[in-house]
């Protein structure tokens, strides 16, 4: 019994462990899962429990989830970025509106001359005009700009990018929380009902022994099973509850705001599909390597805009405006100047730009591949769980059955007095471990699921066709 016991336990904290493999592997890859298990708390609390669907969950996470939060600030970071490199390129123009005030001694700048019979003054002034002035700048040819603003285009498309696949791990950080709710329910649940069978036995027992009909050692045995299903049961509670406050943090409930779920996820075969169909949807659809490939293409231009920072920039400059003692007594001016521009010697500091750009540029193309080899083990991880899962979910629900069967002529044998609580509980053990073999396949099957969803990108369209949800 103490064996059986041991298992349950065992069984109990399977899925769980699970989950937390799940919730933390991918979002570890960009080191940011602590991001994605927080959340930006929006609303007040309800003393009515919400009645919560993983499509509530879904779009409340896609709402409130710190992780997309964050991704999406970056996003204008890179479009701030992109924006401040065009403006290089473009034609820059100020105006300034001057009233000068000034004295001058001569003698500072070398006038200093003498006459005889003449007094020549050498302090000027003071004496005031204003200036109105426009003056503009413009960048006629500039390689190196040119592609440092491609690079930025390129840097921005990535953190677009890098945002959608965000929406992908707050769908998977989301579905993951939802279907622990969801197994640990149906496990407080199996527990409820085996402590109200062991609590009908004891019942039972208990009545014998004082009819004489029992030994006493039945009862002491049906006794101490019933303590041990209800110290797992609360033990179980409690779990549950702590799964639910993960749940309300990862979508942003407000504090103290009670739910239900209010949609079970029926367990659903998966269509046939191919690894290689997989990988191929994979590689197209997923946003984390399409915003790779974009970075590459960032370091592309920029060991480029590295080496243009030879070639020669051509530029105009100019200015018009009105200057004179005031508005009514003015003359215009103006100044215009075309330079070329043109490196003689930089003592190897564009030498340096060279290599520091080609080594970005092929610790990113490292990166690349590393993640199509990522994805590759992703997918095909995930459809080998889906088809073990389902496997696993066919035998459980047999041998639920088989275990049910069991504590039914077990129960009769002992109520006909054939044998003892020893076959009853060891029956009872043999449901409870059922119970968490078939509760531990579903929740793993969802999972796999989620995982598959995740991996081929898209997360929140293809959890809605894997899991059939409205």
């Amino acid at each position: 019994m103490r064996v059986t016991s041991i298992c349950v336990r065992l069984l109990t904290c399977f899925y769980r462990d699970a989950f937390v493999l799940g919730l933390l592997l991918a979002p570890a890859v960009l080191g940011q899962q602590s991001q994605f298990q927080g959340s930006v708390p929006t609303g007040t609390a309800s003393p009515t429990p919400l009645p919560l669907t993983l499509r509530d969950a879904l779009d409340r996470g896609l709402r409130t989830n710190l992780g997309l939060l964050v991704s999406g600030s970056a996003s204008e970071i890179a479009r701030g970025e992109r924006l401040r490199a065009l403006s290089s390129l473009l034609p820059q123009v100020n105006g300034t509106i001057s009233e000068t005030i000034e004295q001058l001694n001569l003698k500072t700048v070398g006038f200093n001359f003498t006459f005889p019979g003449f007094s020549i003054p050498t302090i000027v002034g003071p004496f005031h005009y204003t200036d109105v002035r426009a003056s503009g700048s413009f960048s006629v040819f500039d390689y190196n700009l040119r592609k440092n603003y491609r690079a930025s285009r390129e840097n921005q498309r990535a953190a677009q990018l890098s945002f959608q696949d965000a929406r992908d791990l707050v769908v998977q950080a989301v579905a993951n929380a939802y279907l622990l709710v969801i197994a640990g329910s149906s496990r407080a649940e199996s527990l409820r009902a085996q402590v109200a069978t062991d609590q009908a036995i004891y019942d039972r027992t208990a009545d014998q022994k004082r009819a004489g009909t029992s030994a006493g050692i039945d009862v002491l045995r049906a006794q101490v099973q019933l303590k041990q299903q209800q110290q797992q049961l609360l033990a179980q509670e409690n779990q549950l509850a702590k799964d639910k406050l993960a749940l309300g943090r990862v979508i942003g409930l407000p504090s103290g705001q009670e739910f239900n779920i209010a949609e079970p996820v029926a367990y659903s075969p998966l269509t046939t599909m191919t690894p290689d169909q997989a990988l191929r949807t994979a590689l197209e659809q997923r946003a984390d390597f399409q915003s790779a490939k974009a970075l590459v293409r960032s370091s592309e231009e920029a060991v480029r805009a590295a080496r243009a920072e030879r070639y020669p920039s051509v530029g105009v400059t100019g200015d018009y405006g009105d200057i004179g003692p005031a508005l009514n007594n003015s003359h215009g001016t103006f100044t215009f100047q075309a330079a070329v521009k043109f490196n003689i010697l930089d003592g190897g500091r564009i030498s340096g730009d060279i290599v520091q750009a080609q080594a970005t540029l092929k610790q990113r193309q490292d990166e690349l591949a590393d993640l199509g080899g990522q994805i590759d083990y992703q997918v095909r991880a995930a459809l080998l769980d889906i088809q073990s899962a389902a496997d696993q979910v066919a035998v459980a629900r047999s041998n639920l059955d088989l275990a049910n069967q069991t504590l039914e002529q077990g129960r009769d044998r002992f109520t006909a007095g054939v044998t003892d609580t020893i076959e009853v509980v060891q029956a009872q053990g043999s449901v409870a471990i059922a119970n968490d073999n078939l509760i531990s396949a579903l929740y793993a099957h969802n999972l796999a699921k989620v995982e598959l969803a995740r991996a081929l990108g898209g997360a929140e369209q293809q959890i809605q066709k894997f899991m059939e949800v409205k």
